[in-house]
Order: C-alpha cells, then structure tokens, then sequence
C-alpha cells in the first residue's frame, strides 16, 4: 500500500514538473523572440518603421495610456467581442437543437445552411451596416454572422453522432424527445459544445476586427486602419499583440470552463 501511495506521488510530482517545465519553455521562446525583434530592429537587418520594434511599441502603449485611450480601445473591442461570441453560441444551439427535433425542417434548410457557411460574411457587411447603421450594432451582427452558422454545423455534428442504440432504448422505455434531448443527447454532445465555444472564440475576434475595419470609431480593429492609414505601424503592431493576448485570455477562459464541466459530470 505504502508502494502504491508513494508511485502516485512520484507520478503527481513528475506531471507537475512537466507542466512547469513546459510553461518555463514557453516564456523562453516568448522572451528569446522578442530579444531577436529588437536586436534585428537595432541592427537594421529589418526595417523598424515596417516590423516595429518592442521598445517602439512600448513607447506607443505608454502614448495610448497617457491619452486615457488604451482602455477604452480595448473595453469596446473586448464587449462587442464577447457579445458576438455568447450570441453565436446560443442562437446556433438553440437552431442546432430545432433541427435535430425536426429532420424535415434540417433536411429543407441544409442547403440555405451550406450556402452560408461558404458566403464570405464580409460581403455582407456593407448591407448590413444600412440596415443596422455603422455602429457597435453593425460590427456585433457580423461577428454573429461569422460564428453562428459553424456553432450550428458543429453541434448539429455532435447530436447526430450520438449512438442511435441508446435512442431507441430510450424511446423503448416511453421517453419523450425532450427527455431524450436533455439526459441523452446534450449530455453525451458536451465535449462538441465546448469545441464550438473554442471555436468561436476565434471566429467573434474575427468578425469584430472585420467589423471595426469597416465602421468603427473606436476598438483595436480601428487603432489597426488609423495607424496604418497615417504610417503609425507602431501602433499598428501593438494593437495586433494586445488582440493576441486578449484571444488567448478568452481561450484559456474556456478551457478553465471546459475543465469544471468535466469535473462536475465526473462526479
């Protein structure tokens, strides 16, 4: 038993040796790739009116934050973000659920469906920006548009994979199909469900950039344009490596929830 307990340890201790080895690797690589962009950008071997530099770029955060804009950048990139992102996700469940109830209504939209997974939803934006204004409306509703048709296929893929045996089992024993979707096919489709999420934390930072391109006044996606449009490329590459950061924090957010979920449906 003694053996035993002391395996488990040594096992416990060589996991969390591997993670921080892991994660100091991580910040090696990170330091090191920074420590050359400067050194390239001193030594000319690059242009740092085109590639930047990080001590350029840290002049130009300091600027953004004496101006008392850095954060409101950021706060109205982060909210149009996260709304876009919770939208996609829910209306394309609940869309996603309303067609597995119904194989004659999935079967009659599933060609409208792939239409609109292959159109360019940036070619929507102009319409969409008469329709709604050019507002954080307009950029929120492409950022939708970008992520609610993948959450559908994606989840729609996930229910139907569920095993059919364990369905007619089901149905054997009198329950109905909202039984069946809530202590079978959601249960069994949580892993698709967080794959959406992972998803769409990319696409939402997608469609708010693409939508700040085009109509905004404000954000990260606008602070892009601008510097690019006066020759800022400072600004432009910072803007760029805050948008990094932030898309990791989302995604390590959903990770973190991914985790407590199947903790929870372990016990």
């Amino acid at each position: 038993m003694k053996d035993e307990i002391r395996e488990h340890d040594l096992y416990i201790q060589g996991v969390t040796k591997r993670k921080r080895k892991i994660i100091a690797t991580r910040f090696i690589i990170l330091i090191l790739f920074f420590a050359l962009w400067e050194i390239a950008g001193d030594l000319r071997w690059v242009d740092p009116f085109l590639t930047s530099t990080p001590s350029r770029m840290w002049k130009a955060l300091i600027k953004l934050y004496a101006e008392g804009a850095l954060f409101k950048h950021i706060w109205i990139t982060c909210w149009e973000t996260i709304v876009g992102f919770v939208l996609g996700t829910i209306l394309g469940t609940i869309i996603a659920i309303i067609l597995w109830w119904s194989d004659f209504v999935s079967q009659v939209l599933d060609p409208y469906i792939v239409v609109l997974n292959a159109l360019p939803k940036v070619a929507l934006a102009p319409i969409i920006i008469f329709w709604v204004g050019n507002g954080a409306a307009a950029i929120i509703l492409v950022a939708l548009l970008i992520s609610i048709v993948v959450t559908i296929l994606t989840v729609l893929t996930g229910f139907k994979e569920v095993d059919i045996d364990k369905i007619k089992l089901l149905q054997t024993f009198g329950a109905s199909k909202l039984q069946i979707l809530n202590h079978l096919i959601l249960p069994a489709s949580i892993p698709t469900l967080v794959s959406a999420l992972k998803i769409n934390v990319g696409l939402s930072w997608v469609g708010v950039i693409m939508g700040e391109f085009l109509v905004a006044k404000d954000g990260l996606g606008f602070l892009i344009i601008f510097g690019g449009q006066i020759s800022q490329l400072d600004t432009v590459m910072l803007s760029i490596i805050i948008l990094a950061i932030l898309a990791y924090i989302m995604y390590e957010a959903v990770e973190f929830i991914e985790k407590r979920v199947r903790v929870k449906a372990q016990h």
